[in-house]
Formats: structure tokens, C-alpha cells, sequence
């Protein structure tokens, strides 16, 4: 029998595209894999704590917010005042939740620093290298590779919360 792939896929569409286009498919299907997994539920649920640590869907969406932030922004295009965060307390705020945090909140602030992220690395050769605090130098293309592992990592976390909060699964 043979299995179809689903066309409107990114990562299918850009199967011979050129390296930006399947780094940017990638990324941006990962993204869109973890807004799913908090969509439709409510604040209580996307909040709730799971498992022994204090990762929450919530949580996770507000976590690569800043990952999209400190990575793409800062690094690439960086304003007056704005500083690379790197200490284990940022980390830890990161997934930490507020009165104010709501899904819809949450959400439309990743989808707002996704975008900025995209707008910004389009302005760049994947070639185009910047100096990290930790790191010394990378490149835009290692940061794309870096974002695809750290979104998807946590996307596959997300489904795994999503199934324990309602049951359902799956990427799409």
C-alpha cells in the first residue's frame, strides 16, 4: 500500500528546496506543532502541572517565547538595552507563569516573536556570523539548526502534557 504525505506540510513542500527553505520549513513547522498542542484549552489546563517539574504547556509556549527572543533579536538585530540571557534563574522564569499569563496571551506573544524572528533572519545569509556570550561566535544558519532542536524538543514535550491533560495526540 502506499502512504501519502500529507502536501501542505512545510518540511514536504521544501523537500527540494534549497537549504534556507528546508531550515525555515523545519522551524516553522515545529512552531506551529507546538501552538496546537494549546489550542482549545483553557487557561487551568494549559497551566497544570503533570509531571514532578514545572514544565506546563503554558509554560512551554512562554519558554521558546524568550528562546525566540534571545536568539534572533538579540543576537541578530539587538536595540539599545537588550541584554543575551544565560543565567539559570532566567531559565527557570522562563517557564514560570504569572496572574496575567493566559493562553491567548501567551500564544499570540510567540506568534508575534516568531514572526519577528523570521523577519530578522531574512535580512541574513545563513552564512552571516555574530558573537555569542558563551559561545564565542555562530552562525545564522548553527541558530536555525539550535531553534529547530530546542522547538521541536519542547514541542514533543507538549504533546506528551496534551495527552496526559485531555488525550489527545499527534503533531497535527
Amino acid at each position: 500500500m502506499e502512504q501519502t504525505i500529507d502536501p501542505t506540510l512545510g518540511p514536504v513542500l521544501a523537500r527540494t528546496g534549497d537549504e534556507r527553505a528546508v531550515l525555515d520549513s523545519f522551524l516553522d513547522f515545529h512552531r506551529g506543532v507546538l501552538l496546537r498542542k494549546v489550542r482549545g484549552l483553557s487557561d487551568a489546563d494549559a497551566s497544570r502541572r503533570l509531571v514532578p517539574s514545572a514544565t506546563t504547556l503554558a509554560g512551554l509556549v512562554k519558554h521558546l517565547t524568550l528562546v525566540e527572543r534571545n536568539w534572533f533579536p538579540t543576537l541578530l538585530a539587538p536595540e539599545p538595552g537588550d541584554v543575551y540571557l544565560t543565567s539559570a534563574e532566567d531559565a527557570v522564569a522562563s517557564f514560570t507563569l504569572g496572574d496575567q499569563d493566559t493562553v491567548a496571551g501567551l500564544t499570540e506573544a510567540y506568534e508575534r516573536a516568531c514572526a519577528r524572528s523570521r523577519s530578522i533572519a531574512a535580512r541574513f545569509d545563513l552564512d552571516h556570523v555574530v558573537p555569542h556570550p558563551q559561545l564565542g561566535e555562530v552562525s545564522l544558519r548553527w541558530i536555525l539548526v539550535h531553534l529547530i532542536e530546542e522547538t521541536a524538543r519542547h514541542a514533543g514535550h507538549a504533546d506528551i502534557l496534551r495527552e496526559l491533560t485531555d488525550g489527545e495526540s499527534g503533531a497535527i
